[in-house]
């Protein structure tokens, strides 16, 4: 009987079947390498196979430096608004903050302007605070708690509120007590800052106090009418800018000082926004 020969026929395929899996698997990991992931796309998915699955919105830097998430605005916004949305927000805010005051008669008291990004609201002293005084008056409350919620409609748009406290110079031949005179204003600022904060309506670290004492006036400090107008309460309200490259406020405090946020704008804020 013909004895049969003997082969490694069926390692020859095996071989063969071998280097093309990898050189299959070497086609996908440089096709992986070469594409991006859609973070929202991933997200989702992962909630198909887990509806329970915690996402925990993350800052990442995007649109030309600002600060964006995957849940929207920098508060929370259904999206990323363009510099068009902004600005029509920005402008109703003021449209909205001019009737209010033409509908209280207040115009005497507060004015309101607007320029490139920001609206400009001003009160004199009879308005919040009695002379030489930062504490704020029952009827500056109530001013307050409409103009906060005007302004917490707009949220979504705004990069900062900044809140300016100045004094009058009392004796128009003699310059104040430069403590007196500081403390006051920044007393007077924070004071504003403090109670619209607790109104809730913007992140807290959108919001600033400044105070500029007897230095920046606005009228003649040797009349009792000149000394009402420059004591007073500034509030600037600025828009977001998405086309700086510097980002918004927050994301320049942190790149002028060489770190990144440590924290997101939820764990900031912490509670929700007025209605």
């Amino acid at each position: 009987m013909k004895k049969r020969k003997g082969g490694s026929g069926g390692a020859s395929w095996m071989d063969t079947y071998g280097d093309m899996v990898t050189l299959l698997l070497c086609f996908f990991v440089l096709l992986y390498s070469m594409s991006s992931i859609d973070q929202q796309k991933w997200v989702q998915l992962v909630q198909s196979f887990n509806p329970d699955a915690v996402h925990e919105a993350t800052e990442m830097k995007g649109n030309a430096g600002q600060l964006a998430d995957p849940t929207g605005g920098p508060d929370g916004g259904s999206g990323q608004q363009t510099q068009e949305e902004i600005d029509t927000t920005i402008e109703q805010l003021f449209i909205d903050l001019q009737t209010y005051v033409a509908q209280q008669g207040a115009a005497e008291n507060i004015s309101v302007t607007k320029g490139d990004g920001y609206v400009f609201i001003s009160f004199n002293d009879a308005v919040f605070f009695d002379g030489d005084s930062y504490v704020l008056r029952t009827d500056g409350e109530e001013i307050l708690n409409e103009v906060g919620t005007i302004i917490g409609k707009a949220r979504s748009s705004i990069d900062e509120l900044r809140i300016l406290g100045h004094t009058a110079q009392g004796d128009p031949s003699k310059p104040n007590n430069p403590t007196v005179d500081r403390f006051l204003a920044s007393d007077r600022a924070t004071v504003v800052l403090v109670y619209l904060q607790e109104l809730n309506i913007l992140d807290p670290a959108r919001m600033i106090s400044m105070g500029y004492g007897q230095f920046r006036p606005v009228a003649d400090n040797a009349s009792s009418e000149g000394r009402a107008k420059n004591r007073r309460v500034e509030l600037i309200v600025t828009g977001l800018d998405v086309t700086s490259t510097l980002g918004d406020g927050i994301e320049q405090y942190y790149t002028e000082r060489g770190t990144e946020s440590p924290v997101s704008a939820e764990t900031r804020t912490g509670t929700a926004a007025i209605g």
